[in-house]
């Protein structure tokens, strides 16, 4: 899956910003899949090792996506110290198998990982991520 530079930059700026807590956001896809737009959101439970989307601005976003005709079609989230993969939590609260989830990893900050990965009925596959140019 394509990458834009600008949805990349968005979400480790996004990262770098929350640090030391774990950021978030939601992803916005058009009809054939591809990644749109990065909505970086409030994790209102402002902690380093979780998160939760604030919901009056999931809905803005999910207003905006669709006035522009996309859909929320996944969600981002940072790790502060560990690896850009899913953790046993990531696993448990995924609730939408359609989405993709994209993990920051500022394990390193000088060098953030970017990964995206499925993940349905608690199986994990890895969606590998090309940088592109401008959506």
């Amino acid at each position: 899956m394509e990458l834009h530079r600008d949805i990349r930059a968005a979400v480790v700026a996004h990262a770098r910003f929350c640090y030391p807590n774990e950021a978030c956001g939601l992803l916005a896809v058009d009809g054939a899949g591809a990644l749109r737009m990065a909505y970086c959101c409030t994790n209102v439970e402002q902690s380093p090792v979780s998160y939760t989307v604030d919901a009056t601005e999931h809905l803005r976003a999910m207003v905006h996506a669709e006035r522009n005709g996309w859909a929320l079609g996944g969600v981002f989230h940072s790790h502060t110290h560990s690896p850009a993969h899913p953790s046993r939590t990531d696993v448990a609260r995924a609730l939408e198998p359609e989405w993709l989830y994209v993990l920051v990893s500022l394990e390193d900050p000088d060098d953030p990982d970017v990964r995206a990965y499925w993940i349905r009925e608690g199986t994990i596959t890895e969606e590998p991520l090309v940088l592109g140019g401008t959506p």
